[in-house]
């Protein structure tokens, strides 16, 4: 069965974001990129935290969103 082009075309796509991600992790080390996938995840959760901040309307909620939002900073800049 014949692929169409937008499946080719997402295929290329992919392939070329994917490409210098081998190359670039190729040279760092365990270390390193275990920092970048942790940062990444942090900074993954401090987005959808301020999202879900930007939505509370309950007083309780907001400070426990604000709490967790300043411990992702902090560990952020432990990172840097």
């Amino acid at each position: 069965m014949a692929r169409g082009w937008e499946s080719k075309d997402v295929e290329a796509q992919v392939a070329q974001i994917e490409e210098p991600k081998k190359e670039a992790s190729g040279s760092k080390t365990p270390e390193q990129i275990k920092r970048e996938q942790e940062r990444k995840g942090l900074q993954l959760s401090r987005t959808r935290i301020t999202n879900d901040l930007a939505a509370a309307t309950h007083p309780n909620h907001r400070k426990s969103l604000e709490a967790a939002l300043a411990y992702l900073d902090k560990k952020l800049s432990a990172l840097s």
